[in-house]
């Protein structure tokens, strides 16, 4: 196991895991088992009763998805971690947790559109209200704040325009309520940037991006610092108060700065059920491994693409603040020394030349994922963000002429010539159309 305050690279493969037993094998192995075997019947009663710790039933825990969890809390610096099915599971029950009543949560408006569906359409439907944002304005954010808002919610670099909200700006304005600030570090990951470091309380991921690394499996993790504050029985009452659930006790006094993530795994991943396979946390695990290493590479052929794009007649802006143009340049230097991540976003000067553009490309893929070793491209206006109102979509800043590019890693000069002939079809193919249309 990876001890304390080891570098990224060394805790992506030793964190969570020790060989042991009699083969002690090197890999984590793989425990594909639904259900485990109690000694006694008092060891059942006293684990279904949360008093001891082990596995009951995989739904709510298993030792394969368990190294997984440890090994994402260490990488984000994290005590505690709760893996799901999913990222959609992970933002959702995160927020869960801390909103049920219902309650209140402000929330960037620049987020991925599966979690605007989620916040806007499944959460309106619970009862749960949501003020969106400007991540620029901090100010805003405070003027947002009600009494019952339980929640701050951004992304640490937006989906697909790559700002970078002031995080630590943001959780000074939260705490000062005793709001928790969750953050969903999909695109940056890990290895180019740790929200706990930065005021976050609370980290989500959707492990099937970057983490797991290869396009396989679906996973997602929320970490917890285990250092927000939930002493308050009136503010917090499902964690601070005693419940009948958890015989008579409160979820604090039996798991102190751990009950956060207890409620997580306890409540909502028990009783909704989006539990993480053994099997794709096997798969994740593995990923997880080279992250470092990839992440590098990918910030390398991010910066490639986007210094020839930015050059090329037909594109009206690229979207990353790599660009010394972009209003956000400076935070790069400051909080993200190492990269973004793989996504870059590029603006054409004419939208109607998108579905050419796309459909020329040979080794650039048209998918909707992300962090992935191939180098994906997405319309964000049609695909992933293709429910949001034009209001919505003008607050994020996206058009019908913004494209998506998750930068894979191969060879660069492969995907500019990839790049450039596909424009230069996309233009061709507008020229005929052009000249058709004035015979």
């Amino acid at each position: 196991m990876a001890q304390p305050n080891t570098q990224p690279s060394t805790t992506a493969i030793h964190a969570g895991y020790t060989p042991s037993g009699d083969h002690r094998p090197l890999t984590v192995p793989l425990y594909s088992s639904a259900a485990y075997e109690f000694g006694s019947h008092a060891e059942a009663v006293e684990k279904f009763a949360l008093r001891q710790a082990g596995f009951t039933y995989s739904r709510t825990g298993n030792p394969t998805v368990s190294v997984f969890e440890q090994r994402a809390a260490a990488l984000e610096g994290g005590a505690y971690a709760v893996a799901t099915a999913t990222g959609q599971a992970a933002v959702a029950l995160s927020l869960l947790a801390l909103t049920q009543g219902p309650k209140h949560i402000i929330a960037s408006n620049q987020l991925y559109g599966g979690t605007v569906d989620l916040l806007t359409d499944s959460f309106n439907d619970f009862g749960i209200r949501v003020s969106f944002v400007d991540p620029d304005e901090p100010s805003a954010w405070e003027a947002a704040i009600e009494a019952d808002t339980r929640a701050f919610f951004l992304e640490s670099v937006t989906n697909p325009l790559s700002t970078l909200p002031d995080l630590p700006e943001l959780a000074e304005v939260a705490h000062r309520h005793n709001i928790p600030v969750v953050v969903d570090n999909t695109l940056a990951t890990p290895a180019n940037f740790k929200p706990l470091a930065f005021g976050a309380d609370i980290v989500v991921h959707s492990a099937t991006k970057a983490l797991a690394g290869h396009g396989q499996v679906l996973g997602g993790v929320v970490v917890d610092a285990g250092t927000f504050d939930f002493s308050d029985q009136e503010r917090w009452p499902q964690i601070a108060r005693a419940r009948e659930r958890y015989a008579g006790t409160s979820l604090l006094a039996r798991y102190g700065d751990g009950a956060y993530s207890m409620l997580v795994r306890s409540k909502f991943l028990h009783d909704l059920g989006p539990a993480l396979s053994a099997g794709n946390a096997h798969t994740i695990l593995t990923g997880m491994e080279t992250l470092p290493v990839r992440a590098t590479a990918a910030t390398r052929n991010l910066l490639l693409l986007a210094n020839f794009l930015q050059a090329h007649p037909l594109l009206k802006a690229v979207h990353h603040p790599s660009r010394s143009a972009h209003r956000h340049h400076d935070r790069l230097a400051k909080f993200f020394p190492r990269g973004t991540g793989s996504v870059l976003a590029v603006e054409l000067h004419d939208a109607d030349l998108v579905p050419a553009f796309i459909d020329n490309l040979e080794i650039i893929t048209l998918a909707a994922n992300i962090g992935d070793t191939r180098t994906m491209i997405a319309h964000p206006a049609t695909m992933t963000h293709c429910r949001l109102s034009t209001q919505q979509l003008e607050q994020a800043g996206l058009n019908a002429a913004v494209l998506r590019l998750s930068v894979g890693l191969e060879d660069p000069a492969d995907l500019i010539r990839d790049l450039d002939r596909a424009l230069a079809a996309a233009q061709a193919a507008a020229s005929i159309e052009k000249e058709v249309s004035f015979a």
